[in-house]
């Protein structure tokens, strides 16, 4: 079984692996320290991949959204709010757990060896309700009524709080650029000590970005118990071991709900099913 776990959890690692290379094969922009502003950055990626990264060929779909909420350019507006939606309804959180940068970076982090992992802990289903008031709040809300004379909002879940923007973005172009270092001040460091948070308790804790803080994961999860793509769970095979929840890292009861917004549809559970009572739809 373990065996079966970690062939299919390796299997996952070289799909995320090879998303990530193909969504930031500009390897231009890390020669150049500069960032692809070709047609292609028009387009959103399904995860969070930051836009400055200097690799990156799309945009993110986050940082796309709270840079056209708060303008009047409708149509662009329209073609995010569709793109998420399109995404969600077909994959949900498939995106988490296969196609995302920010996933595959966590995941590795978590092997690393720690003497004591943490798994839950009081309080944990509150605060993955966070992440959906981030969305709310940093996403939606500050760009669409913050804004500057000209009536423009800023991308507040970027400049403020994003990870995977500081170690995609700003950490390379702050290195690769000698005239970027001159002009680094308290929110650079603000956003590098966010990241060095986020990298220490990766290691403790499985994707605590991903169940606490990720806006795009909370868009997603929405879609969860909807999506194309979703498990069921056969009554009449399952024997109730409970191996599938013991092997979830996501802290999720496959029998209870296959669907939970929390899934992120990595197949643990699946490959784990001693009888394969757990089914893709």
């Amino acid at each position: 079984m373990d065996k079966r776990k970690h062939t299919n959890e390796w299997k996952r690692h070289r799909v995320q692996a090879l998303w990530a290379f193909l969504t930031n094969s500009y390897l231009a922009g890390f020669v150049q320290g500069k960032i692809y502003r070709g047609k292609l950055k028009n387009l959103c990626v399904p995860g969070l991949n930051c836009y400055s990264c200097p690799g990156a060929l799309g945009a993110c779909p986050i940082g796309a959204m709270q840079a056209v909420i708060g303008n009047w350019n409708f149509k662009f507006a329209f073609y995010v709010a569709g793109f998420l939606m399109f995404v969600g309804a077909l994959c949900g959180r498939f995106i988490c757990g296969w196609l995302c940068p920010f996933g595959l970076i966590q995941d590795l982090l978590h092997k690393i060896p720690f003497p004591k992992k943490i798994g839950t802990f009081r309080g944990d289903k509150a605060l993955r309700k966070l992440k959906y008031v981030i969305l709310a709040v940093f996403v939606i809300l500050m760009p669409l009524f913050v804004v500057d004379i000209l009536g423009q909002g800023a991308p507040f879940f970027c400049k403020l709080i994003c990870p995977a923007g500081t170690l995609e973005g700003g950490l390379p172009l702050v290195l690769l650029n000698q005239s970027m270092r001159g002009a680094i001040g308290w929110l650079y460091a603000w956003k590098n000590v966010l990241l060095l948070v986020t990298v220490v308790l990766s290691v403790i804790i499985y994707r605590p970005f991903c169940k606490y803080i990720c806006p795009l994961g909370a868009v997603y999860s929405v879609f969860n118990p909807i999506s194309v793509f979703r498990y069921r769970v056969d009554k009449e095979k399952c024997t109730g071991c409970g191996v599938c929840k013991k092997v979830c890292q996501m802290q999720v009861d496959p029998v209870e709900n296959a669907n939970h917004l929390e899934c992120i549809r990595c197949g643990a559970c699946k490959k784990a099913c001693p009888v394969d009572a757990i089914r893709r739809f």
